[in-house]
C-alpha cells in the first residue's frame, strides 16, 4: 500500500528571480540579479536608500518592465502590497477592510440576487470554503491590532487623517492574505504598540512575505530570511537580521584578507620581474612571473562603507532639574486629557514613552516642548532651559524649492558657509546635498536636515518623534551612537524597539489620562501587549437566551442538512482521489506531472473536507443550543 498522506507533501512552486536587468534614468539597479525565495518564507528586504529595493517590488507586480532576465510567479498568484492610503470617503473603516477580499465580496453581493438553486448552493460551499462568515471578525481584530477600536471601525475614512487611513490600506490587504503580501515600510505609519502587533502577526501570516524595512526588531523577530540588495546583485541568506549582519561581517574579512595576501603576493612578484627583467639569466623566470600576474584574477577589497554619522552640539550643564511638574494638568480647550502629572526632568535622563495610540503621548511631549500650555497645577524650568523638538511633520514641512544651506542661512544669518556647510556634513549631508533641493531629497536625508534644525540651538533637552522614519539601519546605529555620547535630557517617541532599548534608561507609561513610570522593561511591556488581547479565561454570566421560534428550528435544521450532504461529496470524492493515488502506474517515469496534479486536488479535498466537517459541528450545535 501507498501512504497518501506522504504523497500529498508536493513541490510548491515559489518565485524566482532569474537574471535580472534594469535601469532608471541609464543608472543600472539590477545587473544579471538572481534570487529565489520559498514558499511560504517570511524574507526581509534590505539594501541602501536608492539602491532599488522599491523598484524590485514594483517589477515583482509587474508594473515596470525588465530588461533582461525574468520573474516567474505561481500560476494565479495573488500579490498584495499598501500601494497607497484608502480615500477619504464615506464608507466605514470595517466595510473598507471587508471589500479588500474580493472573491467574499463578490459572491455575497451575488448570494442576494442568485436565484437557481445549482449557483446558490456553490455560492454558499465557496463562501463556507473560504471562512466568510468569520470574515467580519477577523477584519476587526486586525483593525483592533492597528489601533482603532470597536467605535472606530464604524467610522467613515474621511474622519481619518492620511496616517491612519495608511493604517485601514494595511490592514485591508493583512486582510485579503495574498499569496505574496509585499510590504514597503509598514512601521513608518505605526506607533509602538502596532508595530509590535504587526511583528506577531507577520510571525503567523499563512503565506509568502516580502517585507522592506529598516527597522532591526521587526527583521530578527519577524523574518525567516534576508534578501540582500548590493551591488545590483540579490543574495539570499537563511536567518534572521543579526545572523544575516553577522555572516556578512565575516565575509568582508575574508574577501579583504584575501585582497590583502593578494596584493602582497603581486607585489613581491612584481618586485621580482623589476629586478631581474633586463638580465638574460633571469629573464625565463621574469617573464613566467609575468604571465603568474596577467593570469591572476584580481580580489577587489570590500569598500568600506561612508560612515553614517550625527553631531550633535554640546549644551552648557544646568542645575537639576530642568522640568518639574507637581499636580500638573493639560489639555485642549476645555478638555483635560492628561492630570495628576507629578514628573521631574534632569539633564542626563533618558525617557521613553509608551502608551497607546490616543492616551495623550503627543500632548505631554508638547506640554514639555512649551507648544500647549499647562492647565493647573506646578509647572517650573529652568530659566536658560533650551527645548529642541523633532516631529515628522516637521519633515513635511520643509521648503521643498529650498536647498539644505538655505534652510540653515535663515537661521544662521551671520554664519558663513564654510561654518555651515560643516554642520550639515555633520549630519551625513555632503555638498551635493548642501547644493539640492529639498523636494529632490530622499526622505532619510529631509529626515537628517530636520534633526539638524531642531538641535541647532544646542538643546538642553530634546525631544523625538518617531525619529527613525525613513532612516536606514546604518543611520539609525548613528542616531543611537549620537543620542548616546549626547548631554543633554532626551524624550523618545519610537516604534524603534532596538532604538528605545538602547537609549532609554526610564520609561513613562502614559496610560487613562495621567503619566507614571513603568517599572519593568520594554520586553515586558512587548509581552504585556501582545497578551492583553487575549481572553482572561474568566468566565462570564451567560445571557437569557431567547426561544427559537419554529422558522428559525426549521432553517437550522436545513442547514445541518446541507452541511451533512457537503461532508458527504467530499468524502465520496476523497475516496475517489485516494484510490487514484493508490495505483502504481501513476508513479511510473514520464507521470510526475500527472502525480503531482492528482495530489494538490487531494490535498484541497482534504482541507476542505475539514472545513465541511467544522461548519457541520457548528450547525449542530447551534440547532442543539436553540432546541434548549
Amino acid at each position: 500500500m501507498i501512504d497518501v498522506g506522504l504523497l500529498f507533501r508536493h513541490t510548491v512552486p515559489m518565485l524566482k528571480i532569474s537574471d535580472i536587468n534594469y535601469s532608471v534614468e541609464g543608472r543600472p539597479l539590477f545587473e544579471e540579479a538572481s534570487a529565489t525565495i520559498p514558499p511560504g518564507h517570511k524574507v526581509g528586504l534590505i539594501g541602501r536608500n536608492g539602491a532599488g529595493k522599491t523598484t524590485l517590488f514594483r517589477l515583482i507586480r509587474g508594473e515596470l518592465s525588465l530588461e533582461g532576465g525574468t520573474i516567474t510567479l505561481p500560476q494565479r498568484a495573488r500579490i498584495g502590497g499598501v500601494a497607497q492610503e484608502v480615500p477619504s470617503n464615506e464608507v466605514s473603516l470595517i466595510d473598507t477592510v471587508l471589500a479588500a477580499d474580493t472573491e467574499r465580496a463578490a459572491l455575497m453581493a451575488e448570494s442576494e440576487t442568485a436565484t437557481d438553486s445549482n449557483r446558490i448552493a456553490e455560492i454558499q460551499t465557496r463562501l463556507a470554503d473560504i471562512d466568510a462568515w468569520s470574515a467580519e471578525a477577523r477584519a476587526g481584530s486586525i483593525l483592533k491590532g492597528l489601533g482603532f477600536d470597536h467605535a472606530e471601525q464604524q467610522m467613515p475614512c474621511s474622519a481619518f487623517s492620511g496616517g491612519w487611513r495608511m493604517r485601514v490600506a494595511l490592514a485591508a490587504v493583512l486582510f485579503a492574505q495574498p499569496d505574496y503580501l509585499l510590504l514597503d515600510e509598514p512601521t513608518n505609519y505605526l506607533d509602538l504598540e502596532g508595530a509590535l502587533w504587526l511583528e506577531n502577526y507577520l510571525v503567523k501570516y499563512p503565506h509568502t512575505v516580502l517585507i522592506i524595512s529598516h527597522d532591526r526588531e521587526l527583521l530578527n523577530r519577524s523574518v525567516t530570511a534576508i534578501l540582500h540588495l548590493d551591488e545590483r546583485k540579490l543574495t539570499y541568506y537563511s536567518g534572521p537580521y543579526d545572523q544575516f549582519a553577522r555572516q556578512r561581517a565575516e565575509q568582508r574579512a575574508v574577501q579583504a584578507a584575501a585582497a590583502k595576501k593578494q596584493q602582497a603576493q603581486r607585489e613581491h612578484l612584481q618586485a621580482f620581474v623589476d629586478r631581474f627583467k633586463a638580465k638574460a639569466s633571469k629573464a625565463k623566470q621574469a617573464q613566467s612571473r609575468v604571465k603568474m600576474l596577467e593570469k591572476m584574477t584580481p580580489i577587489t577589497a570590500p569598500e568600506d562603507a561612508a560612515r553614517v554619522v550625527f553631531t550633535f552640539p554640546t549644551p552648557e550643564e544646568l542645575s537639576p532639574p530642568i522640568i518639574a511638574m507637581e499636580g500638573g494638568s493639560t489639555g485642549y480647550g476645555d478638555t483635560v486629557v492628561l492630570k495628576n502629572l507629578n514628573l521631574r526632568i534632569d539633564q542626563d535622563d533618558r525617557i521613553a514613552l509608551l502608551g497607546k495610540n490616543g492616551q495623550g503621548k503627543s500632548t505631554l511631549a508638547k506640554l514639555l516642548s512649551g507648544r500647549l500650555d499647562p492647565m493647573g497645577g506646578k509647572f517650573t524650568t529652568s530659566t536658560k532651559l533650551r527645548i529642541g523638538f523633532f516631529a515628522q511633520h516637521q519633515v513635511d514641512e520643509l521648503y521643498v524649492d529650498e536647498t539644505p544651506i538655505q534652510h540653515l542661512m535663515r537661521e544662521r544669518p551671520g554664519e558663513g558657509q564654510s561654518r555651515l556647510r560643516a554642520r550639515l556634513a555633520g549630519f551625513g549631508l555632503g555638498a551635493a546635498q548642501a547644493e539640492t533641493e529639498v523636494g529632490r531629497l530622499s526622505g532619510g536625508q529631509k529626515a537628517r536636515l530636520s534633526l539638524l534644525l531642531a538641535t541647532l540651538d544646542a538643546p538642553h533637552l530634546l525631544i523625538l518623534d518617531e525619529p527613525t522614519n525613513h532612516l536606514d539601519i546604518e543611520s539609525r546605529e548613528a542616531l543611537v551612537e549620537a543620542l548616546t555620547a549626547y548631554t543633554g535630557a532626551v524624550i523618545l517617541v519610537s516604534h524603534d524597539m532596538h532604538l528605545l532599548t538602547l537609549v532609554a534608561d526610564r520609561l513613562w507609561l502614559v496610560k487613562d489620562g495621567t503619566v507614571q513610570p513603568y517599572e519593568e522593561d520594554l520586553q515586558a511591556y512587548r509581552s504585556l501587549l501582545l497578551t492583553s488581547d487575549k481572553p482572561s479565561g474568566k468566565s462570564k454570566p451567560k445571557p437569557v437566551r431567547k426561544q427559537a421560534t419554529r422558522d428559525e428550528l426549521l432553517a437550522l435544521k436545513a442547514n445541518v442538512r446541507k452541511c451533512e450532504q457537503r461532508v458527504e461529496k467530499l468524502n465520496e470524492m476523497s475516496d475517489k482521489l485516494a484510490k487514484k493515488l493508490a495505483d502504481p502506474a501513476l508513479y511510473e517515469d514520464g507521470k510526475l506531472g500527472e502525480m503531482e496534479v492528482w495530489q494538490r486536488k487531494y490535498g484541497e479535498v482534504r482541507e476542505a473536507q475539514d472545513r465541511a466537517e467544522d461548519m457541520w459541528m457548528a450547525a449542530l450545535e447551534k440547532l442543539e443550543k436553540a432546541k434548549v
